[in-house]
């Protein structure tokens, strides 16, 4: 069968299934890894539901097959003790497949939760970044992952004690990842991070303050992350999956939109 799914598509579900096992296992060394038919699970069972995830992975998914691996995920969810998210690439479904996706998520029990957009760009290296109000910082201690927890938390409606379990004592974090807060005075106010990904630089858990929000924090901290990730890796592709709130960020520092996500969580 001829693939007609966009390969920026496909590259970014395959960036979430290398990323998200690498964070699933971190938290756990017994976290749900599995790769099934046409779906992977990257499960921490975590109290930060962003480390509990389920996607397909079949390109041209037609209608049928679509809502049999809805149902199939959604079981998945159903036997985990923590909430997740099944987080779907629009652009790999058949045409005629993303006209039922509603409909069929309903059948499975699935809720919409929010939208996403699939960004990749050629667009390493980038210049050193810096911003008038702001400092900025690798997290390598303790203290400073917390803060980097506590700012995902306030910045996406998580309990802080939600993002501290998704983030505390990681050693993966403080070394593997180039994670960074960005400072107001001793302040931190927004963090971004990158990490190596089958050959592509992945920029994950960006987030500002409410409090600090509009001023360029975030952008700053993202080119921040993105320019010593590049630096230490030589890699010059870079990908990411952005909520509404990013979506118009990351054009500007060179990324491209590409397939429109869904996040859905089990219906109450």
């Amino acid at each position: 069968m001829t693939v007609t799914a966009p390969p920026e598509a496909i590259e970014s579900m395959e960036q979430l299934a290398v990323v998200w096992r690498a964070m699933a296992l971190d938290r756990d060394p017994d976290a749900d890894v599995r790769d099934l038919p046409g779906l992977a699970v990257r499960w921490a069972d975590s109290r930060f539901a962003f480390w509990n995830c389920v996607t397909l992975t079949e390109a041209d998914a037609g209608a049928e097959l679509l809502a049999r691996r809805l149902a199939q995920a959604a079981d998945i969810m159903r036997a985990k003790r923590r909430p997740g998210f099944l987080w779907l690439f629009e652009d790999l479904l058949a045409e005629e497949a993303r006209g039922t996706l509603a409909a069929a998520a309903e059948r499975a029990g699935l809720r919409y939760a929010f939208p996403g957009t699939a960004m990749a760009g050629d667009l390493l290296p980038i210049p050193e970044p810096s911003h008038p109000d702001l400092t900025f910082a690798r997290v390598t201690t303790a203290a400073q992952l917390e803060s980097y927890a506590d700012l995902n938390s306030r910045g996406y409606g998580f309990p802080l004690e939600d993002g501290r379990d998704g983030l505390a004592g990681s050693a993966l974090w403080t070394s593997g990842v180039h994670a960074y807060l960005a400072l107001r005075g001793d302040v931190p106010v927004a963090c971004a991070a990158t990490v190596e990904a089958a050959g592509r630089l992945f920029v994950l858990l960006v987030a500002t303050d409410p409090r600090w929000q509009r001023r360029g924090y975030g952008e700053a901290v993202t080119r921040k992350a993105l320019y010593e990730g590049a630096r230490a890796t030589g890699l010059t592709r870079a990908t990411l999956h952005a909520t509404a709130a990013g979506t118009p960020v990351y054009p500007r520092i060179g990324f491209v939109p590409h397939s429109p996500m869904g996040f859905y969580g089990l219906r109450e």
